[in-house]
């Protein structure tokens, strides 16, 4: 007779359901894994074997085959260890079968027979709900599970405690939620001194979530600005932090199982690869793009990241999300994010400077920028120049505003847009409205299509770069309180659209 148990298998922060089947039969004694398992599931069995010898339990001297079903589904991972050991144990008739068969498992097991911590545990915690059985994971993965409020989470330290728990010698207690983690203290705006076009810039890219490029010789305090944006954003959402948290259970980043409402900040250096920003590698994990859903993706310098990897941006930039097709997996990651980017504006970083003369001018700043293909370029909202500040002004006293006054205007923009698209589904800020929304938001005055109409066809801009003008203008009357999109509210989108030295950024 045939027992089984449940478990996952992870397709992106998607959780499928496998059922784990494990027959003894008579025959050569042998213990064999299919179903298409990687090297780790494959080497289960020796792990199962060895812990459940460290609670002397002796296998039989029979043929034990385990099957993972759907036999196509690729199973990666060692959290196949303990379902793999509880379809065997209710097969031995140690466990009650239909207890084990009536939730869903996963946990990796040391050869002393602890249940070691693994990743995915949210995810599999929403599987286990949407499938109506309790979820049995590791002691470490509890906390994390039990956020899914759904379903009844036991989180064991050892496979004898599990034993104990199913025979009724000791019960498992239900896991209770983590704490949610305390929000870091960030940076302050007010220690910004000058640049307050860019700080304007700041505060319309957190409204709005547009997508804002700064350029400036070095030191100018580009990398200072962007690290104070996390600031002005408003907490995740209680749908938002759960997305986010299960991108992050996957990549292994949620520590002790709480869950931040504080947005991600991610921040990869220009040597990343490919697969690092995008996803991929061993498994298809995610990568920095999905990493920073719901929140920021910073790329300092620009210009001296991989053309291939820049290239690759495009397309999420659009979508929202990202599919990592290997050969062996097809995986689908969200990659809702805000990105943030800088970039000198030529090699020795001086040609914007007056008070220094740049050897090479005027070639440059086109050459070193002209990495940065115009389709690329297109999707950034806001392009601002970023001057040096003065010596003199270093010394005067800080006197701009804080990061928590603008942040309480962007949290009342926010408000706006969540009143505004509570009944449009896929569209939670003004930048991701498209089409006859977008028509019906930001519908400018006649003024103020006149002008825009005017500056379209001066400078050339693409129907993507009208339709960001639009959205950005939208944004702008939102931190204003105004209904309507005005004639202003449409030339300070444009100033921004239009700010750095055309000859040097493609448009």
């Amino acid at each position: 007779m045939v027992a089984r148990s449940f478990t996952v298998a992870f397709e992106g922060i998607e959780a499928r359901l496998v059922e784990v089947q494990c027959a003894l039969a008579p025959g050569l004694p042998g213990f064999s894994v299919v179903g298409l398992p990687d090297k780790a599931v494959s080497e289960a069995k020796e792990r199962v074997r060895a812990a459940l010898g460290a609670m002397s339990i002796a296998l039989p001297s029979k043929r034990i085959t385990v099957n993972l079903a759907p036999a196509d589904l690729p199973k990666e991972g060692s959290h196949f260890d303990l379902p793999i050991a509880m379809a065997l144990l209710a097969a031995l008739d140690i466990l009650p079968r239909d207890e084990v068969e009536g939730l869903v498992s996963l946990g990796e097991l040391s050869l002393d027979g602890r249940i070691l911590p693994v990743t995915g545990a949210l995810p599999a915690a929403m599987a286990a709900a949407e499938a109506d059985r309790a979820l049995l994971c590791p002691q470490a993965c509890g906390a994390e599970a039990a956020w899914v409020g759904a379903t009844q989470v036991l989180a064991a330290g050892s496979l004898d405690q599990v034993v104990r728990h199913f025979t009724g010698q000791s019960p498992i207690h239900p896991a209770e939620a983590g704490e949610v983690a305390a929000r870091r203290h960030l940076p302050d705006l007010a220690e910004v001194k000058g640049q307050e076009r860019a700080k304007r810039a700041l505060e319309i890219a957190a409204a709005g979530r547009h997508h804002l490029l700064l350029v400036g010789t070095p030191g100018s305090g580009k990398s200072m600005l962007a690290a104070r944006l996390p600031g002005l954003l408003p907490p995740l959402s209680p749908s938002e932090a759960l997305e986010t948290s299960m991108v992050q259970s996957i990549a292994g980043l949620l520590s002790e199982g709480g869950v931040s409402r504080e947005r991600p900040f991610r921040a990869p250096h220009h040597t990343a690869s490919m697969a690092a920003i995008v996803g991929g590698g061993r498994g298809a994990k995610p990568g920095e793009i999905s990493l920073a859903h719901n929140g920021v993706l910073f790329l300092d310098e620009l210009p001296e990241f991989a053309r291939t990897v820049l290239e690759t941006l495009r397309q999420p930039i659009e979508t929202g999300d990202v599919m990592v097709a290997r050969a062996n997996a097809h995986v689908r990651y969200p990659c809702r994010f805000l990105l943030v980017a800088a970039a000198n504006p030529c090699r020795c970083g001086y040609l914007s400077d007056p008070g220094r003369a740049c050897s090479r001018a005027p070639g440059c700043g086109s050459d070193y920028l002209g990495r940065i293909s115009g389709p690329l370029m297109d999707r950034f909202d806001l392009r601002v120049d970023v001057p040096p500040v003065a010596f003199h002004d270093l010394d005067l006293p800080s006197g701009g505003e804080s990061s928590a006054t603008v942040a309480a205007r962007v949290a009342a923009a926010r408000a706006l847009q969540d009143q505004r698209f509570a009944k449009t589904p896929g569209v939670r800020v003004n930048a991701d409205a498209d089409g006859h929304v977008l028509e019906e938001i930001a519908a400018p005055d006649a003024e103020g299509r006149a002008l825009l109409t005017r500056v379209a066809e001066r400078f050339g801009l693409s129907a993507r770069a009208y339709h960001r003008i639009l959205r950005v203008a939208r944004t702008i009357a939102d931190l204003a309180g105004s209904p309507d999109v005005r004639t202003p509210h449409i030339a300070e989108a444009v100033s921004y659209r239009l700010a750095i030295n055309e000859r040097v950024l493609p448009r």
